[in-house]
């Protein structure tokens, strides 16, 4: 485990990045001199960078060794985030954002893979549940953290970011070998997205995170007056829903051993939903705000396990692909809610507070399109497969 450590830094690093803009976003704004929608493309753009840029330049890097790989992208992702840090200008910023998107998406690809290549057979689920365990601490820890940091000053959470991945710069440097994998192409690792079976999954996946990101990316002026504009209890909250994540993951692999993977999913969209149209009552006071966001983090938190299980059981072959398809339909998911929720507040009027209606009408439609797929799908039992708390793409 002791090689797997930077490779579960390096994915912690990518995770808090990925978040921790949402949780600093009136800052951002009023630094930039912009509104807070247009801050939150900030969230949208990286999302949807990631999302289109991994399979792109997995493809392209597939013939390096996955050190020289990672240590690529760190260095983009290290250099993006310092230029975010001391970017004076929107333009500079967002231009700083694609820059490190395109390193995030490398490093997830480099470091699930790596992983599986250099532990044993009989160890190789466990190595990759460690390292992708990485961005689900990010969101645990890593966003409240980097929120808590960045409260006087948005910069230093950049900077702290950009010190992380040098960190695990140094780790791979030192303690990672060579590691050598057949080369894939673009083509390759597109081609499931032809079967209709496929995309019906990712498209469940895609909307429910549309819905949970219309809200979560103004998640700081939603909850404004729940918080009494106290950024110490809003990182608090912020902390309740990541460990909610958490605990989430853990029960979603739980219940998929046990039970079918689409039924396990039914119960968590239906409890997201609900949570989402009650954001105004259940916001009202700050202890009822804790619970709201613990409730709605559990919630979310379950969804990813059961359709990789539902994924892996088409093609158990193709596993690595589909795991990195379904990351990109997340990535899209969280692009498509960013953008969503500043058009809702700049073209509607709509309050922060009250996207939670927006939100849950679209994790209905996640969740009826769900149950349209759970009708359609093979009578043959899926296949048992190995739980992971994050995707990952190889």
């Amino acid at each position: 485990m002791k090689r797997l450590l930077p490779l579960a830094l390096a994915t912690f690093a990518v995770g808090t990045d990925s978040y921790v803009i949402a949780g600093l976003l009136p800052a951002i704004a009023t630094d930039l001199r912009v509104s807070t929608p247009a801050a939150g493309q900030l969230v949208t753009v990286f999302a949807l960078v990631m999302a289109v840029s991994a399979p792109v330049m997995g493809a392209i890097t597939s013939g390096l060794d996955r050190r020289s790989a990672l240590l690529i992208a760190l260095s983009v992702f290290v250099v993006g985030n310092a230029v975010t840090a001391v970017g004076t200008s929107y333009e500079v910023v967002m231009f700083a954002r694609v820059v490190t998107a395109v390193g995030a998406g490398m490093i997830n690809s480099a470091a699930s893979s790596t992983a599986g290549a250099i532990a044993p057979p009989e160890r190789r689920g466990s190595a990759l549940a460690f390292v992708l365990g990485g961005l689900t601490l990010a969101t645990a820890l890593g966003l409240p953290l980097g929120t808590l940091i960045g409260r006087s000053d948005w910069h230093v959470t950049l900077w702290a970011v950009a010190g992380v991945g040098l960190v695990a710069i140094v780790g791979i440097v030192v303690g990672l070998p060579k590691v050598t994998l057949p080369a894939a192409s673009l083509g390759d690792r597109l081609r499931p997205l032809k079967q209709g079976r496929v995309l019906s999954l990712l498209a469940v996946t895609a909307l429910a995170f549309v819905g949970a990101y219309i809200l979560y990316t103004y998640i700081a002026p939603a909850l404004k007056d729940a918080t009494d504009g106290s950024e110490s209890l809003f990182t608090i909250v912020l902390l309740a829903w990541g460990l909610g994540i958490l605990a989430g993951n853990i029960i979603a692999g739980r219940l998929v051993d046990r039970h079918d993977p689409a039924r396990v999913l039914t119960a968590p969209l239906v409890i997201a939903a609900a949570a989402l149209a009650l954001t105004s009552v259940a916001t009202s006071t700050y202890a009822s705000t804790l619970v709201w966001a613990a409730v709605w983090g559990v919630a979310l938190g379950i969804v990813v396990v059961p359709q990789q299980h539902r994924l892996i059981a088409l093609s158990p072959a193709a596993a690595p692909v589909l795991l990195g398809l379904n990351s990109s339909a997340i990535y899209i998911g969280i692009a498509l809610g960013g953008g969503l929720g500043g058009l809702a507040q700049e073209s509607f009027g709509i309050a922060p507070r009250s996207l939670g209606l927006p939100a849950a009408a679209v994790t209905t439609l996640a969740l009826l399109y769900h149950l349209t797929t759970v009708r359609r799908r093979p009578a043959a039992a899926p296949q048992p497969t190995p739980s992971t708390p994050e995707p990952a793409e190889a």
